[in-house]
């Protein structure tokens, strides 16, 4: 039985059908994947393998190097809270003390329902903006207590639902190439011409252009 829907797997065919080599499409199907499920499971990685012709290893190798990709199932909702120099000296430990307290879990776990995953994050590059904190990868700025508990109902009720999606889901809208403008990816082999960069670069190197 495939993992993939019907849908994501006619997208994932699509995907593979853009680069020259099947397994070049590996980690755009693994974002399909977690978009799917919310984290890329087992099952995911064996399909992938099968789809771009490699081992389930090698799927896992590349889906364990991005901290992106979550191979244990996590929230509806990822809270990212910035611990990093900035937003420390602007109060992200006392931030990550109350965001425990309101969810009911220590950093690194997942409320109940399933609603909240908490986790203390590396550097998010707003460091004007601290304390700082994401949610699925979308930035708050200068988060305190009250407005981290605003932000917990608001995401509970649903009010932000069109400006954050659910985990795993990387944009509200996918690129689709018309078959028309595609670029037509061929393997190198298959290329009779000589790619127009380098003849500008024998050109520059002969005088014949600046």
């Amino acid at each position: 039985m495939s993992f993939f829907s019907e849908e994501n797997r006619t997208l994932a065919h699509e995907i593979i059908g853009r680069y020259p080599k099947r397994r070049s499409a590996m980690i755009p199907l693994l974002h399909v994947a977690q978009a799917q499920a919310g984290w890329v499971t087992e099952e995911a990685m064996v399909e992938i393998a099968e789809l771009v012709d490699t081992t389930p290893a090698e799927v896992l190798g590349t889906c364990s190097f991005y901290e992106m990709f979550k191979r244990e199932p996590v929230g509806k909702f990822l809270v990212n809270i910035c611990a990093t120099m900035s937003c420390a000296l602007a109060g992200a430990a006392e931030l990550m003390e109350h965001a425990e307290e309101r969810l009911g879990v220590r950093a690194g776990g997942t409320t109940p329902d399933g609603l909240f995953t908490l986790a203390s994050a590396e550097c998010q590059a707003a460091c004007t903006e601290a304390p700082c904190l994401q949610v699925n990868y979308r930035y708050r700025y200068r988060v305190d207590a009250d407005g981290f508990d605003q932000l917990v109902d608001d995401l509970a009720a649903g009010a932000l639902d069109d400006e954050i999606p659910p985990h795993g889901v990387t944009a509200r809208v996918r690129q689709r190439i018309p078959a028309g403008r595609a670029v037509g990816a061929v393997p190198p082999e298959a290329v009779a011409e000589e790619p127009v960069w380098l003849a500008i670069a024998d050109g520059v190197s002969s005088g014949g252009a600046s």
